[in-house]
């Protein structure tokens, strides 16, 4: 079977992982969502995903984290920032660690669609 890409989403709001999760879906995308962080660390231990689509503040793990942990194991894959408490010290430290891109909530479901969609072509030619 043929994807545009496999996608990881995690955000701690169920109806923002759903919403993305089907949006994406719709789009040609496997995507897998979680709303707690160690479940999304657990799940990212033993798959590789192209992209990830996390929340930056959440209980447990943050962002960041997340990010750290994805670029360890598997620098190709793709890491987009979701946040509602934005910053340019935020902004700068997820671009630093990594990050494809950083979006600020709310957001229109097709922006993350088109940032998801480059980011999966990047994690595509880098693998």
């Amino acid at each position: 079977m043929s994807t545009n890409g496999e996608v990881l989403v995690l955000d701690d709001e169920a109806i923002v992982c759903e919403r993305i999760k089907e949006h994406l879906e719709k789009r040609g995308f496997v995507v897998e969502a979680f709303t707690e962080s160690p479940k999304a660390l657990d799940r990212l231990a033993a798959k590789t995903f192209d992209v990830v689509v996390t929340d930056f503040k959440m209980a447990g793990p943050t962002g960041l984290d997340v990010l750290r942990l994805v670029k360890q194991r598997s620098p190709a894959t793709q890491v987009i920032i979701i946040t509602g408490f934005a910053s340019i010290e935020t902004a700068n430290e997820a671009e630093i660690v990594g990050a494809f891109d950083f979006i600020c909530k709310p957001f229109q479901l097709e922006d993350i669609h088109t940032l998801v969609k480059k980011a999966a072509r990047k994690a595509k030619r880098l693998r």
